[in-house]
């Protein structure tokens, strides 16, 4: 029951996100996070449960700096080298204004994206399935769900990435394999998020690989379009 309701609120924010106006984002995702949070602790989940424990949070810290210190050395092995740099142009990111691109790399993301898909996704979610099923049923369900997530999102990606049009062209078909390649390799990245915060104990691992993909992805796409603006579609 209470893993059905964390899915009706998480269903019905998808569609509010899409209705709101962009400043209510961020106060939508907090509020939402805190809704979801407030469910996990009324069904006896505790702290440590939900990978937010004092007792992991330093170890989980130490996983974090190297996490995101990592994808920040691919991020920029991949756009020095020419051939994987066309994944980094990007009209979403490259169309932002300096202001606008603070704000989406330190406050959107880690404050928006990152905390609510996180808590939900990692946090109770996965909590919720493993005190059920065991954790490999949990990692299961978070992580197709999370791709799931990204599927309204990913419609988009064929007409703003130069990579995406390139691989899947941009009539109907192509973007319904992008789709349906972005959920899944999203799903993917929800397993591998999910075994961090398994192995740790801690939110804190998922929760700066999370950040750092993002939040780097948007500042490295945006340095991109101003250097090769003009390979963009």
């Amino acid at each position: 029951m209470r893993i059905t309701l964390v899915i009706a609120v998480l269903a019905a924010v998808q569609v509010l996100v899409n209705r709101l106006p962009a400043g209510a984002y961020v106060p939508l995702c907090a509020a939402t996070a805190a809704v979801l949070l407030l469910i996990a602790r009324r069904s006896g989940l505790t702290w440590a449960d939900l990978g937010l424990g004092a007792a992991a949070a330093r170890r989980g810290l130490r996983w974090g700096l190297v996490l995101a210190a990592a994808v920040l050395a691919v991020y920029l092995v991949g756009l020095a080298v020419p051939v994987t740099r066309e994944a980094f142009l990007d009209e979403r990111a490259a169309n932002l204004s300096p202001g606008e691109l603070v704000f989406r790399v330190l406050v959107r993301v880690p404050l928006g994206t990152v905390l609510l898909e996180e808590i939900a996704f990692r946090g109770v979610l996965w909590a919720l399935v493993e005190r059920r099923r065991g954790h490999v049923w949990a990692t299961a369900v978070s992580s197709v769900l999370f791709g799931l997530w990204h599927v309204v999102p990913a419609r988009g990606l064929t007409s703003s990435n130069a990579a995406a049009e390139a691989a899947f062209g941009t009539g109907s078909t192509g973007v319904a394999l992008s789709v349906t390649a972005a959920v899944a390799g999203t799903a993917l990245v929800g397993v591998l998020f999910c075994e961090l915060r398994r192995r740790s104990g801690s939110l804190i691992p998922p929760v700066a690989l999370h950040c750092a993909l993002n939040s780097a992805g948007y500042a490295l796409a945006w340095s991109a379009g101003r250097w090769w603006g003009e390979q963009l579609p």
